[in-house]
């Protein structure tokens, strides 16, 4: 089973009164180098957002607009490392200047070294970053040449970063995603990709009919997504909005003998094993039999299908703030959708599932930290509290809409 840490470090979050929220504030600044020069014609974005601006002649920039949250700023100019700051807006409207570090290219960076495996290790960053869905087959990044790989035999992790935008161009929903990757591994021994950064979004230039298009895939994309189920879960509207929530609750492997019985069996047939004999149980050679039960689990999870109920599962912090607390594991069930076909392929991320769910999307949450905390347009205030299994981990960069995105529904 493959598992999935994917965390989207975008924040435009709603804090305070509901009165205070309806009201809208202004992000403003200069951005500078580090020897005080204004920089004109940056690009400054919000991350998670289709939001931006470009600094004018005096290097000055503006977002209006914007309701009380946490947002993080990211901006881009040639020449200069892209830079993030993040920023609280509360009761008033607020003023961020910006220093950019400009980009001195190492001698490692200079030099042309020929990597064997780039091209393998660029396949392999694709399909775990944008990803192997329908959405992803019609994505693509612009600038491969701006990520750099580093693979460790021993621990077989392979890592990647960039100094620049990462650029991925979704034909699919029409964004041209700007990436601004923080950190990404692929642990093989774990089966466990992790990866998170500031991605920013603005749309693709196209006609009426294919903004329709788009908007109807960008729907589909939202519908039954993790932000879309933590949304639900806010306005306690989950069932109506086709979640169904159950629990994988561990329970001990009655497979699964004490160890000491079984060091007792392996030690016993291991000795006869030297002597020349030949043991068989259901013909299955013994030693066998016992070295593999004893790499069974010692724990098994069973899938109880009462339903979790949200008024006892999500507490409320304040007026804008949720969230959730719970032991094993969570089963989201959502049922307005069925499984894509490109889905079905993939066994790496298919979980079990009751026959009657077998065409459903089901994923699977683990809570890594407590609590998890989210907001009303469904973003999670630290995403590494969480980690998805089935098909929220499945789904990637390709499939990702803006966090300001307006609900079909």
């Amino acid at each position: 089973m493959r598992f999935i840490i994917i965390l989207f470090l975008s924040c435009g979050v709603l804090t305070g009164s509901n009165a205070v929220a309806q009201q809208f504030y202004s992000i403003s600044g200069t951005v500078k180098d580090h020897k005080g020069e204004t920089l004109p014609g940056a690009n400054v974005l919000l991350s998670g957002y289709q939001k931006g601006a470009v600094t004018d002649n005096q290097g000055k920039y503006l977002i209006t607009q914007l309701k009380p949250g946490n947002y993080d700023i990211l901006v881009q100019m040639i020449g200069f490392l892209p830079a993030n700051v993040n920023v609280i807006v509360n009761n008033k409207s607020v003023v961020v200047d910006i220093i950019m570090k400009e980009h001195v290219n190492q001698l490692k960076e200079v030099v042309i070294r020929t990597d064997p495996y780039r091209k393998q290790r660029l396949e392999i960053f694709k399909a775990n970053f944008i990803g192997t869905s329908p959405n992803a087959a019609k994505s693509k990044i612009i600038n491969p040449d701006v990520i750099r790989f580093d693979y460790d035999r021993d621990t077989r992790i392979l890592n990647a970063s960039a100094d620049e935008f990462i650029i991925v161009e979704n034909k699919a929903l029409g964004y041209r995603i700007k990436y601004l990757l923080k950190y990404f591994e692929k642990n093989d021994k774990l089966n466990l990709v992790m990866y998170y950064g500031y991605p920013s979004f603005e749309d693709l230039a196209s006609s009426k009919s294919k903004q329709r298009q788009y908007k109807r895939t960008r729907d589909e994309a939202y519908l039954g997504s993790p932000q879309h189920f933590f949304s639900t879960l806010f306005d306690n509207t989950s069932k109506s909005g086709g979640f169904i929530i159950n629990k994988m609750q561990g329970r001990p492997n009655p497979k699964k003998l004490p160890d000491s019985i079984l060091s007792e069996k392996i030690k016993l047939f291991s000795q006869i094993a030297v002597r020349g004999a030949s043991i068989t149980a259901n013909s299955k050679d013994s030693l066998a039999y016992y070295n593999r039960i004893k790499r069974e689990p010692d724990s098994i999870d069973v899938l109880n299908r009462a339903g979790v109920l949200t008024d006892t599962l999500v507490k409320r912090e304040m007026n804008n703030l949720r969230w959730i607390n719970f032991t094993d594991k969570l089963y989201v069930i959502y049922t307005a959708e069925k499984e894509p076909k490109e889905y079905s392929k993939q066994a790496s991320y298919k979980v079990n599932r009751p026959m009657d769910l077998a065409s459903s999307q089901v994923s699977i949450i683990h809570q890594l930290k407590t609590p998890i905390a989210f907001y009303q347009n469904g973003l999670v205030f630290d995403p590494s509290s969480l980690l998805f299994e089935g098909y929220w981990g499945y789904e990637k960069v390709a499939d990702m809409v803006p966090m300001d995105y307006i609900s079909p529904r």
